[in-house]
């Protein structure tokens, strides 16, 4: 299961973006997944939760965009949405010259991090214990 190493180099990017912001904790991860990335994207679900585990990502909600498979069709210039088990003929006029432009995605859109402000810092410690 790949997927396990992908949640994990996903785990360890984000971690190390959100020590670089100041981030305390990381609250989602907003990833983009395309239909031909090759990765399961219930085993991926299932992978992050167990690779967050002890991280600032523990508790986080990945949230997977699916990206479509999209070509462009070299020999007429149509740019269509094809689902992956359709074949890659241009549903335009047929030809097989046609181009991925969209589909292989596997990034990171956007990370949600919550960061304690020296406003929270002086609240806390004014707090009587």
């Amino acid at each position: 299961m790949h997927e396990l190493s992908i949640a994990q180099s996903l785990v360890d990017a984000v971690a190390e973006a959100a020590t670089q912001a100041g981030a305390q904790r990381v609250a989602a991860v907003h990833l983009r997944l395309g239909a031909l990335a090759g990765v399961e994207k219930e085993a991926l679900l299932f992978c992050y939760d167990v690779a967050t585990r002890g991280t600032p990502l523990e508790g986080s909600a990945l949230i997977i965009e699916d990206v479509p498979l999209v070509i462009t069709c070299e020999a007429c210039g149509a740019r269509s949405a094809i689902p992956i088990n359709r074949g890659f003929a241009c549903p335009a006029c047929g030809k097989l010259h046609t181009r991925i432009v969209q589909g292989k995605e596997l990034e990171i859109a956007s990370i949600e991090v919550e960061v304690e402000t020296p406003e929270e810092v002086a609240d806390v410690e004014d707090t009587p214990a």
